[in-house]
């Protein structure tokens, strides 16, 4: 299934995104890469997490990975709940969304593309990938842009702290 980049975003669809950028704040406050996640059951926050692979030396804890593995410990199961949503900042690369995808995730709610590595509708398109045993329900561009502003800010200051190349 296509992003549904036109969808109808619901209040709540807004508040859950919004804690997601609150999330990938504080992974820019740490200097790491600012993505957020926000893991939701029945309109209910159960997990969040924000981009931490430096902070934890650990390339998969990418927020995305770190919010449904906290919430799988949690529950002590490695799939989700059927009804279970994540809103997350940035669309996912390859390893997240065969994690998500494992994990049975029913719907991905994502702010911006992320044109080099996005696993979504970016380098891959995940509704030509037909070897999955499951379908992930998504929409894209909640906030979008003001997830890419966080992004930009965030790599412009790094550009200056590191000088020219």
């Amino acid at each position: 299934m296509k992003p549904t980049n036109t969808a109808v975003f619901s209040a709540n669809d807004i508040r859950f995104m919004n804690l997601a950028l609150e999330q990938a704040e504080l992974s820019a406050v740490a200097g790491e890469v600012p993505v957020g996640a926000v893991l939701v059951v029945e309109d209910e926050v159960m997990s969040f997490a924000h981009n931490q692979p430096i902070t934890l030396s650990d390339p998969s804890a990418h927020a995305e990975i770190l919010c449904v593995r906290d919430f799988c410990l949690k529950i002590k199961n490695y799939r989700l709940p059927p009804e279970a949503k994540l809103y997350v900042t940035l669309e996912p690369c390859a390893m997240c969304l065969g994690a998500l995808t494992h994990a049975r995730l029913s719907r991905l709610i994502y702010a911006a593309d992320e044109p080099r590595a996005g696993a979504i509708v970016s380098s891959q398109q995940y509704d030509e990938l037909t070897h999955f045993n499951h379908r992930i329900e998504v929409s894209g561009g909640l906030l979008a842009e003001q997830s890419a502003d966080l992004l930009r800010s965030f790599f412009r200051r790094r550009r200056l702290k590191d000088g020219p190349t």
